[in-house]
């Protein structure tokens, strides 16, 4: 028996689908359950004629959204922001700035959870990924530049990179210095103290 499923149904199928159901299961459960009703032939055409209604719809959606995303693409923002000698940004630069910024200057609303970045904490060149619709992303080019200064070069922003590099090497090395010190001191205290009892 073929019904048209008025909700979802689980391991049977959605919506305004047209589905094959054994006739009991069909009187005694989706009909009692305003679940389905009886496909007729004119209810069948009607389903036919809205799937494909909606496959047009999907597809101009599609068509907008690479648009949408075509624009973004060819778009390169700009975000001007305090930063220290090796880069590192006094903040950050958010998705929801980079979101707010697309809005204002593309007037494109993007949600900023699909966004393809947590936040971004030095000094460069991205390219971020922006989903626009599903199956449709885009790539956001970001400057993120020191304030009042010019961008430097990819060289100059390698070599600020490894500047921070050795430092938190150096910290680690005097860390793992100290802990060997306390070690050793120790295990002179423990030595006079055995010597001592031996005496």
């Amino acid at each position: 028996m073929q019904v048209v499923l008025r909700s979802d149904v689980d391991k049977l199928g959605l919506r305004g689908e047209v589905v094959t159901v054994a006739r009991g299961y069909a009187r005694n459960f989706l009909l009692p359950r305003g679940l389905a009703e009886i496909a007729t032939p004119g209810l069948i055409a009607e389903v036919a004629k809205r799937d494909a209604r909606r496959a047009r719809q999907e597809a101009k959606t599609v068509e907008e959204a690479q648009a949408i995303a075509d624009r973004i693409s060819n778009t390169s923002l700009q975000f001007d922001v305090n930063s220290g000698p090796t880069g590192s940004l006094f903040g950050s630069v958010t998705p929801t700035n980079v979101a707010d910024r697309l809005w204002e200057e593309l007037k494109i609303r993007v949600d900023r959870r699909k966004l393809g970045f947590d936040s971004i904490k030095r000094i460069g060149r991205y390219t971020v990924p922006v989903e626009v619709f599903h199956g449709v992303t885009a790539e956001l080019k970001l400057v993120v530049a020191p304030e009042g200064g010019d961008m430097p070069s990819d060289e100059e922003l390698a070599a600020m990179a490894g500047v921070e590099a050795p430092v938190e090497a150096t910290i680690e090395e005097v860390v793992a210095e100290a802990v060997a010190d306390d070690a050793a001191a120790e295990a002179a205290e423990a030595d006079e103290v055995v010597e001592e009892d031996a005496e």
